[in-house]
């Protein structure tokens, strides 16, 4: 006789059995629980295909995009490398550096992106050479730390995960696509510099919003204040109401990376 509860071990939730003798973990319920937004990402010590890394020590002060694939050689996978090794010098424009990973050997990784420098070309793309570390995560433990593997869509695979963490190893973003779907490395690229632009001026971004375009003031605190906004009385500010107010913020003063600074 006995009974279960769920209970946090680590970064995983487990059945906790508890009977006449003491209580004990049930090994058959293991779920990963996923970093959400605002605490610190886990600390992970891993090989990469650029040598060893211990995160996130070797990035203090930088940003930086940790994102899982399914696998090495794989069709869906080539083409996303490619166009984050593309995009890559974005990135680092940006003070953003690339992290990729899956359950892989380093053998595999090097394989894997040898061969996508000299025989793949793909979207006008071609010798396309992957210089961001790619963790061989055989034994998985960066990716349950980070709820990478998600045993209802692939028990062996990693899915898309995407973590943006900032200076500070902290989550800001997750984002998670299915195995079928590769992500739109832009649109990543376009939030780095979304909360970049959030934390430096104390804005929101609206939907859709590109570098250059108005953005969100934060509501009026007071009633004063909303007041004011409505009235026209705060310069530079345009309210549609008091709540819903925007300004313009002009690209000189948003770090770019240069796809968008050129334009």
């Amino acid at each position: 006789m006995g009974f279960r509860w769920a209970c946090l071990v680590g970064t995983c939730f487990v059945v906790c059995l508890v009977t006449q003798k003491g209580w004990s973990m049930d090994e058959q319920v293991v779920t990963p629980r996923v970093p959400l937004i605002g605490e610190p990402a886990p600390a992970f010590e891993a090989v990469t295909t650029q040598g060893k890394m211990k995160f996130p020590d070797d990035y203090k002060g930088k940003w930086v995009v940790l994102f899982s694939h399914p696998a090495d050689f794989t069709p869906v996978c080539t083409t996303e490398f490619m166009t984050f090794a593309k995009l890559m010098p974005q990135f680092e424009a940006i003070n953003c550096k690339l992290i990729g990973l899956s359950i892989d050997s380093n053998y595999s990784h090097i394989a894997w992106l040898r061969t996508i420098k000299e025989k793949i070309r793909y979207k006008g793309m071609e010798g396309v050479e992957v210089t961001f570390p790619v963790i061989a995560d055989l034994k998985m433990e960066v990716a349950r730390k980070y709820g990478m593997v998600q045993p209802s869509a692939d028990d062996t695979h990693a899915v898309r995960a995407v973590f943006i963490i900032d200076p500070q190893a902290k989550v800001r973003a997750v984002l998670y696509y299915p195995l079928s779907n590769g992500r739109n490395i832009l649109e990543i690229l376009r939030l780095v510099v979304a909360l970049q632009t959030t934390d430096k001026h104390n804005v929101a971004t609206p939907a859709d919003w590109q570098p250059g375009e108005d953005v969100i003031v934060p509501p009026a605190g007071s009633c004063g204040t909303a007041e004011d906004r409505v009235r026209g009385k705060e310069p530079g500010v345009t309210c549609l109401d008091w709540f819903m107010c925007f300004k313009k913020l002009p690209k000189s003063e948003i770090m770019l990376p240069p796809v968008w600074a050129e334009k």
